[in-house]
């Protein structure tokens, strides 16, 4: 079906969406980690209320008011955001997210030299970049869709674009996407929204084409359409006068990349239930508890600045009907109106409260595990040590539970990627005539906790040790990403600079890179 007709009464976007909608809202809020975004998000008002009846309800509108970052806040006179502290550990997932997946990127490999110069050129040219970025995006709001772009003005090849969950509305038959809409706000002035609509569909054929339109509208409905003209994003599309572009290929010039499998909140919903899920699914109530004990924590500093409650009159008085002034950040606070001692006694009374550092050290580090257990994550991915020296194999069974959850994202992701290639390849084959069969490339992750530089130093050295394994052996090892050649020219090079390959005294062989296959001492001269 072509792009929704719009009206007065289309809403946008659609109610049946509503639920994810305002999660995406949600989990947005908690990436992106602004202190006032989430006051609003959970208070629904304007800052500073002391009463809302939305604490009293029951449902998700009185749970999400029950928040912590959803109370009122009290008149202290201290400003609304005063001992309020957030704790960005929401977008310190999405990124470690990102990071177990492309902080060594995927290979992308193929047997025909042409596809595979093709492959290098994408990687070249930013791919493995935007798969980041989307990873990281994809792990906050649990969805993110890649698709096949080209602009014949600025490039000679189809490149890929990322569009993020929230916007989009995807369409699903048997788990697999067959249509989706995209859509961005281009203008909003006087309450009348211009948005831009992008439907992937296929034709009667199996032909991938794209739709555009241009809607005027409101906040809430999606409103008229109108010429692509109305904006200058939109009005150089080459749609055709059906109001769609080919692909001029089999299948969809997009791909659905789910964060990670099977979705719980939506499992049955029509649209929901093939989504995917959110690292901060389920954790947001952890996260709330986490920045209110992080900010009683801050509260406790602010009150035990040390400060001395003192009689008013050894204030600075300001003058006749001017009362007496005083700096906060000075060392007499309090004034006190009591008339000096007849004794002579001291006036002066210290104050200085206790900060509860050890109690709320040991509240958050419990939140943060709870926050990381849930989001399918070990502490040690995030440099949280136990301070005891422990061996290559113990942290890799403590960082197991990671782990996990990359393999659990690369099954999501690998399948994904193989078919978007795969479309853009036939893209640039159609559209900029490239002369490249669109043949599915091997898509390959490597494997997650290699060893370091320093643990294959010390294999090697056992190795050398125990005369168990040649010098070019102990190379490959060293370089598991070099070829034979560059093997090969290194075991000379070891071999020459410690002057294992030594010429033959009898004249009758000359010394050379082999000379060491046997082991470490040289030509066999027996």
């Amino acid at each position: 079906m072509p792009l929704p007709t719009g009206g007065p009464g289309s809403k946008w976007p659609p109610a049946q969406l509503d639920d994810i909608t305002a999660k995406h809202a949600e989990w947005d809020a908690w990436y992106v980690g602004e202190v006032g975004g989430l006051e609003r998000l959970y208070q629904r008002q304007t800052v500073g209320a002391l009463n809302r009846p939305s604490q009293f309800r029951g449902g998700v509108t009185g749970a999400l008011a029950r928040f912590w970052w959803g109370r009122p806040v009290p008149n202290t006179g201290q400003g609304p955001y005063e001992d309020k502290f957030h704790v960005p550990i929401a977008s310190d997932l999405c990124q470690a997210s990102a990071d177990i997946l492309f902080a060594q990127p995927p290979s992308l490999v193929h047997g025909e030299k042409r596809i595979q110069s093709e492959l290098d050129r994408a990687v070249e040219e930013g791919l493995v970049k935007q798969l980041a970025t989307s990873g990281e995006i994809g792990a906050a709001l649990g969805d993110v869709y890649l698709r096949v772009t080209w602009d014949v003005s600025i490039s000679d090849r189809s490149f890929i674009t990322a569009v993020h969950a929230d916007a989009a509305i995807p369409e699903f038959r048997w788990g697999r996407l067959v249509a989706v809409t995209f859509w961005r706000q281009l203008r909003d002035a006087d309450g009348q929204v211009l948005r831009h609509l992008e439907r992937h569909e296929l034709d009667g054929n199996g032909i991938g084409v794209i739709y555009h339109g241009l809607y005027q509208g409101t906040t809430d409905y999606l409103g008229t359409l109108v010429p692509l003209t109305e904006h200058p994003s939109t009005e150089g599309l080459p749609v055709n006068a059906d109001g769609f572009i080919s692909t001029e290929s089999k299948g969809l010039a997009v791909v659905h990349w789910p964060n990670k499998t099977p979705q719980r909140r939506w499992r049955q919903h029509e649209v929901g239930a093939h989504l995917g899920r959110s690292d901060l699914d389920g954790v947001e109530g952890a996260m709330d508890k986490l920045d209110m004990v992080y900010s009683s924590w801050m509260r406790d500093i602010r009150l035990a600045k040390g400060r001395l409650i003192v009689p008013a009159f050894m204030l600075e008085n300001n003058g006749p009907g001017l009362g007496a002034s005083f700096d906060t950040e000075q060392d007499v606070y309090t004034p006190v109106n009591a008339p000096p001692r007849e004794d002579g006694a001291s006036q002066i009374t210290p104050q200085q409260f206790d900060i509860r550092t050890a109690d709320h050290l040991a509240t958050c580090q419990e939140i943060i595990e709870i926050i990381l257990r849930s989001s399918g994550y070990s502490k040690q991915l995030f440099g949280e040590e136990d301070g005891v020296a422990m061996t290559a194999t113990e942290v890799s069974s403590k960082d197991r539970r990671s782990t996990l959850t990359r393999n659990r994202k690369i099954r999501e992701v690998q399948p994904a990627l193989v078919q978007l290639l795969t479309k853009k390849l036939a893209v640039d084959a159609a559209i900029f005539h490239t002369g490249v069969s669109p043949d599915a490339p091997v898509v390959e992750f490597p494997e997650a906790g290699q060893a370091t530089s320093e643990q294959l130093a010390q294999t090697t050295n056992y190795l050398f040790q125990a005369q168990a394994a040649s010098v070019k052996t102990r190379v490959a090892m060293m370089h598991p990403d070099w070829d034979e050649k560059q093997i090969a020219a290194e075991s000379a090079l070891v071999l020459e600079e410690f002057s294992v390959a030594v010429p033959d005294p009898t004249g009758f062989e000359p010394a050379g890179p082999g000379a060491g296959d046997q082991g470490d001492e040289g030509v066999d001269q027996s």
